[in-house]
């Protein structure tokens, strides 16, 4: 797993596993939205400094894709949504372990390449036919809550491509396909010649990002370390330093 710097109290001992027998070990599965790729990386590296016996597997994927999939019954220890409505999907299921708990918010912006070639100011510059414009699905939390901003705006998008997640969605403006992509604030931030402009109507579609441990976890004690460490000191940290906003 690639680390981006920064590591947990140095004086900080190993969790002892639930029932006290001794400190966690095996194998933790996170699926995570996609939007927590670079953040969960970083926080994963440093769960797993403080926890030596543990190790960390991680999927990242469109919420609703993970949703269905843990629903399903594939396994897995954690799970991580971009917004409390797929989270949802989950609970309702029984498939999670406890109410989820809120760690993150994150807030659109229109991805344009370094210098903003097109000159795009507004979310009304991407109605233009002329400019090709990349959307998140709307069964995906950012194509819901760019919805909620188009709406907000009254502003109609005909998008040359609607993805799965905002991954898929930043890679078509990377990639030159496009001139500009709706994508959450951290992921403009994490990648190479991107540009964010910011548009006021994004205040009104800001997701809040739930945690659980999963009813099915294989486990439990180091699921649960996983979560308090997500919302520890440490891992509040490299949130917003990828551009989080705490909840």
């Amino acid at each position: 797993m690639a680390g981006c710097g920064g590591s947990p109290d140095a004086d900080a001992e190993p969790a002892a596993a639930a029932g006290g027998d001794g400190p966690l070990t095996g194998e933790v599965v996170v699926f995570a939205a996609a939007s927590l790729t670079e953040s969960f990386a970083r926080i994963g590296d440093e769960f797993e400094a403080a926890h030596p016996a543990v190790s960390v597997t991680f999927n990242f994927a469109g919420s609703a894709i993970l949703a269905q999939q843990i629903n399903q019954g594939a396994p897995a220890d954690v799970f991580a949504a971009a917004n409390p409505a797929t989270m949802q999907t989950v609970t309702d299921a029984g498939s999670g372990d406890g109410e989820p708990v809120r760690f993150a918010r994150n807030q659109l912006v229109i991805a344009v390449a370094d210098g903003n070639p097109v000159g795009i100011g507004s979310l009304t510059d991407l109605a233009d036919p002329e400019v090709k414009v990349a959307l998140c699905g709307e069964q995906v939390p950012c194509g819901a809550a760019a919805r909620t901003a188009l709406d907000t705006a009254g502003v109609e998008v005909t998008p040359v491509t609607l993805e799965r997640d905002v991954r898929g969605t930043l890679s078509k403006l990377t990639l030159g396909e496009v001139d500009a992509a709706l994508v959450y604030r951290t992921d403009a931030a994490s990648a190479a010649g991107v540009a964010a402009v910011d548009f006021p109507e994004s205040e009104r579609a800001v997701n809040d990002y739930p945690i659980v441990v999963l009813a099915g976890a294989g486990n439990p004690p180091a699921a649960a370390a996983f979560v308090d460490f997500v919302l520890s000191e440490s891992g509040q940290a490299a949130l917003a330093q990828a551009g989080f906003q705490t909840p």
